[in-house]
């Protein structure tokens, strides 16, 4: 069952956040297209770490070198991450 997309949208864009990431300059700059963007979403939604998610997000005071782990669209991020 997959979780609430209004959830997973935000939680996909903190994550990327906490690394440093925008993701709607990642789309204007080309290295994420809006049909991987929904992909990263749909897979954060089919997560079962949301609350360790969560709570990683909350305890983050510097960036990130990387997501939560266990992420489930760890492998995008970093690529993003590494493009940047």
């Amino acid at each position: 069952m997959l979780g609430d997309q209004a959830r997973h949208f935000w939680m996909a864009r903190s994550v990327a956040r906490v690394m440093g990431l925008n993701l709607a300059d990642q789309m204007d700059k080309g290295r994420l297209r809006p049909e991987e963007y929904q992909v990263m979403v749909a897979a954060c939604r089919g997560c079962a770490l949301v609350e360790q998610c969560e709570k990683w997000l909350a305890t983050q005071c510097d960036l990130a070198k990387a997501p939560p782990p266990g992420c489930r669209i760890s492998a995008p991020l970093t690529r993003l991450r590494r493009a940047s």
